[in-house]
């Protein structure tokens, strides 16, 4: 975005064209939490929760985050429990979150501050920690699109960390020296929430050469290392036999997830309005997505992380049904989306879409009609960016010549 916008705006006229100004949030959110956060010792309960940097890799920045918050702050670094949260309380509560720094070679597992974020990845609980840095911490909330969001840093001085209660399926694939693949299909069929496998694949709990992994990297490889092995078991279940519609709201993007007879195929389209995120300064709403066949990807999704999150969750309702089906997923990102919150809100949003109960179609054409009830951007404009969809109807017309 031109800075010079902001500059004539200061909030007031919103020339962005956003609903609410973005800079604002965060910076009245900050002003709240700022007496709490802006010292140079900081005592509190880590989630638990941790961050390792890419930039500069293989030497990063890693350390903890804590809040100056003592008791139970787990809601804090779990995305599975936000559930109809809204952008301003996920900022009041993730702003909290002060990230500390110090610079580390991601092999260096066996060093002192790589042996307490271990611990923390390991912990069941909050872990009560004291943390002194070497300058107060400052800065605004940080954003990124894969990961959600976290206060301010500072580089670390000193780390004292509490007695920890560990998770025991964590200490289990640590220990028992599993390659990284198998630890994380592991902790995934022993219950173990997405997040805390990611936290712990990222602090070098894994692998028989571990090593830290940054935390973007670490969300993604997690959701596709667990997709692709759903999606194997998915492929040898029958076809859906029927067209299948579900859908939510939250944050301002809204969710339908269309499920059809066939084998596996996937598809994520995204259509972002002017003045979201990632258009902010366009006139016109902008498509685009990816998409795989039954053979899978062999390159990274150019749509991002969104697109394995996505996936994880559709493949964990056809196994769950026993199921295969074709499934594309569409997401409309309206104006009031004013800040990136990670990619939880793509994979949280489409399993609770799938939760909800389906409407159901024995025709193609009646599906789409109901689809496009739901969508504000014409369906049409869907189809002629979708690749799996023009398939479907292509092939239902094929069906009819052939009657």
């Amino acid at each position: 975005m031109d800075e010079s916008i902001c500059i004539q705006c200061r909030g007031a006229k919103l020339l962005c064209g956003k609903t609410r100004c973005p800079v604002m949030v965060r910076y009245y959110k900050n002003l709240e939490v700022k007496p709490q956060i802006e010292k140079k010792v900081l005592f509190g309960s880590t989630p638990p929760s941790l961050f390792i940097g890419r930039s500069g890799y293989p030497k990063v920045y890693v350390g903890p985050m804590l809040p100056p918050v003592e008791g139970d702050t787990s809601y804090m670094d779990t995305p599975e429990l936000w559930h109809n949260i809204g952008i301003d309380e996920l900022v009041e509560f993730r702003m909290k979150l002060v990230r500390g720094k110090y610079r580390l070679d991601v092999k260096n597992v066996e060093s002192k501050i790589a042996c307490y974020l271990q611990e923390i990845a390991m912990a069941a609980r909050p872990v009560d920690m004291e943390v002194e840095f070497e300058k107060k911490p400052r800065g605004v909330i940080a954003l990124y699109d894969e990961v959600q969001p976290h206060g301010p840093s500072a580089p670390i001085k000193r780390i004292w960390v509490g007695n920890a209660k560990v998770d025991r399926r964590i200490e289990k694939v640590a220990y028992d020296e599993m390659k990284a693949r198998e630890a994380i299909l592991w902790l995934y069929e022993h219950g173990t929430f997405v997040s805390s496998i990611q936290k712990a694949f990222s602090a070098g709990l894994f692998g028989l050469q571990p090593k830290m992994v940054p935390t973007r990297w670490s969300i993604t490889a997690v959701d596709d290392t667990i997709g692709k092995k759903l999606v194997e078991e998915i492929k040898s279940y029958p076809w859906l036999n029927e067209y299948r519609i579900y859908y939510t709201r939250s944050l301002d993007n809204l969710w339908v997830i269309f499920m059809y007879p066939s084998s596996w195929q996937y598809e994520l389209i995204e259509a972002w309005y002017p003045n979201t995120t990632w258009n902010p300064l366009g006139k016109k709403i902008v498509l685009f997505g990816d998409h795989e066949y039954y053979d899978g990807r062999s390159e990274y999704a150019t749509i991002g992380g969104c697109y394995y999150a996505a996936r994880l969750a559709v493949a964990e309702k056809l196994k769950a049904e026993r199921r295969q089906a074709g499934v594309v997923v569409l997401r409309e990102i309206h104006p009031g989306y004013i800040m990136p919150v990670g990619v939880w809100n793509v994979r949280e949003n489409v399993r609770k879409a799938l939760r909800g109960e389906a409407k159901k179609f024995d025709d193609v054409k009646e599906a789409l009609l109901f689809i496009s009830s739901l969508l504000h951007i014409p369906v049409r404009k869907w189809i002629e960016t979708s690749s799996l969809l023009k398939n479907v109807l292509y092939q239902r017309k094929l069906e009819d010549f052939l009657k």
